[in-house]
C-alpha cells in the first residue's frame, strides 16, 4: 500500500514554492532598488505624484525591506528550505554512507557504465589486477566475497551530494545575519563640521539620536573638483576619541570607510557652511589658535591682545575664495589685506609678527552603520559559493569490479555510475577499462560486451 505523503510536507518541500518565492523576492528587490528607500513622504509625492505615493504607503514600498510582506516572503523561503532539507536529506545521507559492497551481481550489471571481460583461469590474479586498476581511480579500495566471486568497490566525492544542503544552510545563515543586523544594528548619519566633535548619530528611520559610546572629530575636510566644476573627491580626516584619548586617526574617502567599535563611517556627502576657519600663529611666542569666523564679525584673541574679522569674500568653491582681512593688535592703525584660501600670509605689527591662514569651513556628511550580523552574512556567502561549486561542478562517482569464474575462464565485470557530469565520468571509466584490457598479467583477453 502506497504511503500518503503529508500535505504540509508536500507543499512546503515543493520546488515550485521555491521558484515562486525566489521570483517574487527578485521582483521586490528590483522595486526596492528603483524606488529610493526611507525618504520623507513628501519626496515620493514630488517624485511620483500623490496617487503612486499613496500606493507606496499602502504597500510600504518606502521601507520595503522591513515591511511585513517582504519579511513574510523571507520566512516562507526559510520554511521551504528547512522542510526540503528535512524531507530529502535522510535519503541523500543514506546514499553517502551506504555499504556499496552489499549488492548483487545483477545490480552491478545494471549500472550506467559497464564493460565485461573474459580472461585466463586465474581469479586471484584478476582480483589483484582489479585492485591495482581501481587504485588509480581512488584510494580506499574495498573488497568482499559476493556469490561465487569477489566484488571490489571504490568511490570519489560521496560528500558532494551534500552540496545543495550547504546552499540551503548558507541562505538561512544569511537571513539570520540580516535579522540580527535589523534587530540590533543601527543606520544613521551626521553632518560634522570641521573641528567639531560628536558622540551621537541620527537614525535614518526616525531621526532620533543614537549614542556611539565614543567621540568622532573631523580634523579637516578637503574638496577637489574636475575641470568641469563637478566635485572630484571629498576627503575627511577623522579622529576617534575614547575616554578623553585619541585612539584612532584615518582619512576617509568614498569606498574607504573608517571602522571602530562595531561602527563603520562612510564618506557620503558634504555641506559648505557660511563660516571660515582662521589659523593665527604669533611668530615670536609661537602661540597658535584656530578660530571659526562668520563674515563681518569681530573676533578677539585676548591672550595675544589681537582682534580681527573678515570684511569681504570673493570667489567660488571651484576656483577658491579670496578673503579681505581686518587685523589689529591695539597698536597703530588696523591692517587690511587679502588672502586666498589655504595660502598663508604674514602680518607685521608693532607688537610682533603673525602668520594668518584660512579656508572655507565644511561639514562632512557621514553615513554610519552598525551591523552585528554582517559576519554571519559573510560566512553565509562563502558557504553559498562553496555549496554552489560542489553542487554544480563536483560529482559522486562509483566504480565496481566483479571477478568470478565462468566456463573455465575468469570474468571481470567493470561497472560504474555518477550522479553528475556523466560525460566526464564516461571518459574516466573507459580509461579504467583500457587499463584492464592492456594489462600484461591477464592472458587471452576477450571482450564480451
Amino acid at each position: 500500500m502506497k504511503k500518503t505523503k503529508n500535505p504540509f510536507m508536500q507543499f512546503f518541500a515543493s520546488v515550485q514554492l521555491t521558484l515562486f518565492t525566489f521570483i517574487v523576492l527578485a521582483l521586490a528587490s528590483i522595486i526596492g532598488t528603483i524606488i529610493q528607500q526611507n525618504r520623507d513622504p513628501g519626496f515620493y509625492v514630488e517624485q511620483y505624484g500623490p496617487n503612486l505615493a499613496r500606493l507606496f504607503e499602502i504597500l510600504n514600498f518606502r521601507d520595503m525591506y522591513n515591511s511585513g510582506w517582504f519579511l513574510s516572503l523571507l520566512v516562507l523561503l526559510s520554511i521551504n528550505l528547512i522542510v526540503c532539507t528535512i524531507d530529502r536529506l535522510p535519503n541523500v545521507w543514506r546514499m553517502v554512507v551506504q555499504d556499496n559492497l552489499d549488492t548483487t551481481p545483477e545490480r552491478v550489471e545494471r549500472q550506467a557504465q559497464r564493460q565485461d571481460f573474459l580472461v585466463g583461469n586465474d581469479p586471484d590474479g584478476a582480483v589483484e589486477v582489479a585492485k591495482s586498476v581501481l587504485g588509480t581511480f581512488g584510494s580506499g579500495v574495498r573488497q568482499a566475497a559476493l556469490g561465487d566471486g569477489t566484488i571490489l568497490f571504490v568511490q570519489k566525492g560521496a560528500w558532494t551530494r551534500l552540496g545543495v544542503y550547504v546552499v540551503h544552510a548558507s541562505v538561512l545563515i544569511i537571513f539570520a545575519g540580516a535579522i540580527i543586523g535589523s534587530l540590533f544594528g543601527h543606520k544613521g548619519g551626521v553632518n560634522l563640521p570641521e573641528g567639531g566633535t560628536t558622540s551621537a548619530i541620527y537614525s535614518f528611520k526616525d531621526n532620533q539620536p543614537i549614542e556611539l559610546g565614543f567621540g568622532v572629530r573631523c580634523d579637516k575636510f578637503d574638496l577637489t573638483f574636475y575641470d568641469t566644476g563637478a566635485p572630484k573627491e571629498f576627503r575627511s580626516d577623522l579622529t576617534i576619541i575614547k575616554d578623553g584619548r585619541e585612539v584612532l586617526k584615518k582619512s576617509i574617502v568614498v569606498n574607504d570607510p573608517l571602522d571602530y567599535g562595531g561602527y563603520t563611517f562612510y564618506q557620503a556627502s558634504y555641506e559648505p557652511r557660511n563660516e571660515t576657519m582662521v589659523r593665527i600663529v604669533n611668530e615670536t611666542t609661537h602661540a597658535e589658535q584656530v578660530f571659526v569666523v562668520m563674515p563681518r564679525r569681530e573676533i578677539s584673541w585676548p591672550e595675544e591682545g589681537v582682534s580681527f574679522g573678515i570684511v569681504n569674500i570673493q570667489g567660488s568653491e571651484r576656483t577658491g575664495y579670496g578673503y579681505k582681512i581686518w587685523f589689529t593688535d591695539k597698536q597703530g592703525e588696523p591692517a587690511t589685506f587679502w588672502l586666498t584660501e589655504n595660502m598663508g600670509g604674514k602680518v607685521e605689527r608693532p607688537a610682533g609678527n603673525y602668520t594668518v591662514s584660512l579656508k572655507r569651513r565644511y561639514a562632512t556628511g557621514l553615513q554610519v552603520a552598525k551591523d552585528p550580523g554582517v559576519w554571519y552574512v559573510y560566512v553565509g556567502c562563502m558557504a553559498m559559493l562553496l555549496g554552489l561549486l560542489v553542487a554544480f561542478f563536483l560529482s559522486h562517482r562509483r566504480v565496481w569490479i566483479y571477478v568470478a569464474r565462468q566456463d573455465g575462464s575468469t570474468r571481470i565485470l567493470l561497472s560504474g555510475s555518477a550522479n553528475k557530469d556523466r560525460i566526464g565520468f564516461a571518459k574516466e571509466f573507459n580509461a579504467l577499462a583500457e587499463k584492464i584490457r592492456r594489462n600484461d598479467s591477464l592472458t587471452r583477453i576477450k571482450e564480451t560486451s
